[in-house]
């Protein structure tokens, strides 16, 4: 049985969904609005699942202050299929998965099952243990030019001991990238270790990186290894990078260049020897110009790029990743989904997957668990995304409905200025951090700004 904090304003929704979390076996805590979960939050709960539109902010703001207190609690957040896209962006700030409304009680057992095993797993010191790469990932290897050009890359830049830099959009496997890279590299017997960068807060961070020694910080009760000293004589995944402090990036530079460390507050520096693959799908360089991410880091991290190309982009793969993402759903399941329909199948082609590869698997476990029999059908699909293709079709199939143009147009603005005002109000107005959560450059969100009328 886990405890779960339901962070919910709809009084409705949130009573039903208490009776289903209960009669499942779960202990509900039932919050409605950013101010009361906050002083809720406490080591005593095993999962939060939150609204992501709330009265008083969203559940970002939430998420915050989980990270801002270092609790290690899954998230989850609810959404309407109109703020996938938010949703998608904010699993890079910490959150486990999304699930969207009308909720499925099938799908959201399924995903709360994930998320506490998912965070069981992680209690259990892992980092020294070599998998097999295919059972170490979802990755999947493409047929496509740009897949052969990926992995001829990781071929390449593996055996060396180069600093390694992969940027790409949430969800196109970034991390398996580099998981990749360290599996076929001289270090594979030695730890991986990943870290989320976008999870640790400004004063955790170090701590996390370097360790600390007891009583050096309040909290600081015992000794802690950081994951440097963790990797030592491997890999250092450091999952969004970008998000890091001024501060950090400082110590980060110096460990880096002189291949040692400092716990906070110990007087003894400790030597490591690390290979350092960070990721982002942030523009670093802009961020550089803009005094955000120094620019000697971004060149010390930056000895060889490798750019995921996003699920769009890599058409002739997606047969490959829904044939592998159905077997794997099947076996996880208990399902034996063996086709999929016409009309599922124009579905994913349109489909523009603002999630990419993250998304694809999420969309197709929910599918097959759905589908009773070998077939599997629109219905087993989100309503909403059905709804937005078919609304795609429509228009395409109408050229010269101009005022159906324009409505959606209008619906489209309307919802896009919401959505960055959100997220302004999210990041305290800090521009720089907004066109990083909305990923877009700092240029195009200025021109969205006027657009808009936003000050």
């Amino acid at each position: 049985m886990a405890k779960i904090l339901l962070v919910e304003d709809d009084t409705t929704f949130s009573t039903i969904l208490e009776g289903f979390l209960k009669k499942n076996g779960h202990q509900v805590e039932m919050r409605y609005n950013v101010k009361s979960s906050v002083k809720s939050l406490d080591e005593s709960i095993d999962l939060m699942l939150l609204d992501y539109r709330l009265g008083d902010g969203t559940g970002l703001d939430v998420l915050e202050e989980v990270r801002n207190r270092g609790l290690n609690i899954p998230v989850i957040i609810m959404t309407s299929f109109n703020d996938v896209r938010t949703a998608v962006r904010a699993m890079r700030l910490g959150v486990f998965d999304y699930i969207t409304k009308p909720v499925n009680p099938d799908e959201l057992l399924m995903v709360l099952k994930d998320a506490l095993n998912h965070n069981s797993e992680e209690q259990i010191p892992s980092t020294t243990k070599k998998l097999p790469e295919e059972e170490s990932s979802d990755f999947v290897k493409g047929v496509s030019t740009q897949s052969k050009k990926l992995q001829e890359y990781i071929n390449l830049v593996a055996p060396t001991d180069m600093s390694v830099l992969v940027r790409g959009e949430s969800g196109t496997g970034k991390e398996y990238v580099a998981r990749s890279i360290h599996l076929k590299s001289n270090r594979a017997n030695k730890p991986f270790v990943s870290i989320d960068c976008g999870t640790l807060s400004k004063e955790l961070a170090a701590s996390e990186l370097f360790g600390h020694i007891k009583g050096s910080f309040t909290g600081a009760l015992t000794d802690k290894k950081g994951q440097f000293e963790e990797a030592d004589g491997g890999t250092l995944f450091l999952d969004e990078i970008g998000n890091l402090s001024y501060d950090v990036q400082v110590k980060l530079l110096r460990a880096l260049q002189e291949r040692v460390i400092q716990p906070i507050g110990a007087n003894k520096q400790i030597k490591v020897d690390v290979r350092v693959i960070a990721a982002t799908n942030d523009d670093l360089l802009g961020s550089s110009a803009s005094g955000n991410f120094r620019e000697d880091l971004y060149h010390r991290i930056n000895e060889f790029e490798i750019i995921v190309p996003a699920l769009r982009d890599r058409g002739s793969d997606m047969d490959t990743f829904i044939e592998f993402f159905v077997a794997k759903a099947n076996k996880e399941l208990n399902r034996q989904v063996v086709h999929l329909s016409k009309e599922v199948k124009d579905i994913f082609k349109a489909y523009d997957w603002p999630g990419n590869l993250r998304e694809l698997k999420n969309v197709i476990k929910r599918m097959v668990l759905l589908t009773p029999g070998d077939t599997a059908e629109s219905s087993a699909l989100p309503d909403e995304m059905v709804l937005s293709i078919n609304q795609h079709k429509h228009h395409e199939s109408h050229p010269n409905s101009e005022h159906v143009a324009a409505d959606l147009k209008s619906q489209s603005e309307a919802h896009e200025r919401q959505l960055i005002m959100d997220v302004l109000q999210q990041v305290k107005y800090n521009k720089s951090k907004a066109a990083q959560v909305l990923n877009i450059d700092r240029k195009t969100l200025y021109n969205k700004l006027d657009k808009y009328g936003i000050s």
